[in-house]
């Protein structure tokens, strides 16, 4: 079956699932293959348990049922049926990736633009090769703008994924010293990173660039952009106050007053994501005064950048992911804090290849330089390169006996490590 005829039963039933135990009546399966099972044979379970067709791949299974619809590979059909709808729907969207702060650069856009459009945006965090497809085939037509965020981990990928989504708009985060054993390098990031660029610019489209980072600006130019594009404002943004979450000033003119928000996010680095919530928000006509209100209402519950109180001691959880530009930035964020006790909980940086044992080791040297009353880091990697005084754990379960044995109390705890080594369940 081709794509076009695929998509005249994708309009009959607008709805996909590539879950047999999650089978809303009259949506289509699409039977996707992992390391360890094959969608295939849990496509008629698929159609007894409510769906209106399956898309297979095996010819033997698609003999079984007449709504059984074959083609040469499922993965490659719901990606090219994503892509014939987010044509078909012809909305401007804005493709967002980075090392860190996509997911809440994508989270602070879309409540912004929410103010004043009707927002399709990434759910959670389905970035790759099949969260984005199953994203934009979420669209509807009274949507007027998608908010597509992309993730890699390989060179290619984030290419890939552009020729799926099509955006008018790309914002790159930033470029740090993450999935270095995918990307071979720091250059290596940049370059899969850039593929972004390279499609908006191919398209004739616009970036959203932050103009403080040099990576960016260099990544920008060389790709042919003109820096001086009066058709994007300019956003200044800068910390005020000295509580525990960001207090941001913004202005997209010298001229203007200077806009301030009370946010509920922690940490100085998430000034850039603010400016770049604010810059696609007035690009889209959204008011300041409509902005500053979704930045203040934005709550973090995903495990990013939350503050929480658990009797007497406050926890920072960033504990989602780390790569060594995130964990660099999480100390430093410490360090500025004021509180008289604080304490530090890291878990090993995962996917950093041959690299792993010196950006483990920065890391270890950042810490010998702050003012900590504890030091504990979790996992093998940490403890190849652990200093004096620090304590080491094996995993999370010895973490938690040593908190049920230490009176730990009045004291600022930082949570932080990749989400394998699920230090989240801490607090």
């Amino acid at each position: 079956m081709n794509t076009e005829t695929l998509y005249s039963i994708f309009r009959e039933h607008p709805q996909v699932t590539t879950d047999s135990r999650n089978t809303p009546d009259g949506s289509i399966f699409f039977a996707l293959k992992g390391a360890s099972f094959d969608g295939n044979e849990f496509a008629t379970k698929a159609l007894e348990a409510g769906c209106a067709f399956a898309v297979v791949d095996n010819p033997r299974v698609a003999a079984l049922d007449k709504r059984l619809i074959l083609v040469p590979d499922v993965l490659e059909t719901l990606q090219k049926l994503a892509a014939y709808h987010r044509r078909t729907w012809g909305g401007p969207v804005l493709q967002i990736t980075g090392s860190n702060g996509k997911t809440t650069t994508k989270e602070l856009t879309s409540a912004v633009l929410s103010k004043g459009k009707r927002v399709l945006s990434t759910e959670g965090n389905l970035n790759n090769h099949i969260g984005v497809p199953l994203t934009l085939l979420r669209i509807k037509p009274e949507h007027e703008v998608a908010v597509i965020e992309t993730g890699a981990n390989h060179p290619g990928e984030i290419a890939a994924l552009c020729r799926i989504a099509q955006a008018d708009f790309g914002l790159i985060t930033n470029v740090g010293r993450a999935h270095l054993e995918g990307f071979g390098s720091f250059e290596g990031v940049k370059q899969t990173k850039g593929e972004l660029y390279d499609d908006i610019h191919a398209r004739g489209g616009k970036v959203f660039l932050n103009a403080f980072d040099a990576d960016l600006l260099e990544m920008a130019r060389s790709r042919g952009f003109m820096l001086n594009d009066d058709a994007l404002p300019y956003v200044e943004g800068r910390i005020c106050g000295t509580g525990p979450f960001v207090e941001f000033e913004w202005r997209a003119d010298i001229d203007e007053p200077w806009h301030t928000v009370s946010t509920h996010l922690i940490g100085a680095y998430n000034i850039a994501n603010l400016r770049a919530a604010v810059t696609v928000g007035l690009s889209f006509g959204i008011r300041p005064e409509q902005i500053d209100e979704a930045l203040a209402a934005y709550n973090p519950t995903n495990g990013r950048s939350e503050l929480k109180q658990v009797g007497s001691n406050c926890f920072i959880v960033d504990a989602y992911n780390a790569n060594p530009s995130s964990m660099s930035a999480a100390l430093t964020n410490l360090s500025l804090m004021e509180d008289a006790h604080k304490m530090v909980i890291l878990g090993d940086m995962r996917e950093l290849g041959s690299a792993s044992y010196e950006e483990h080791k920065r890391i270890v040297r950042q810490l010998e330089g702050m003012d900590l009353e504890r030091i504990w880091l979790v996992g093998s990697e940490f403890e190849m390169v652990a200093g004096s005084g620090m304590r080491v754990f094996k995993d999370v379960e010895a973490v938690k006996a040593a908190l049920q044995e230490e009176a730990i109390s009045n004291t600022t705890i930082l949570i932080k490590g990749s989400n394998s080594t699920k230090l989240y369940t801490l607090s």
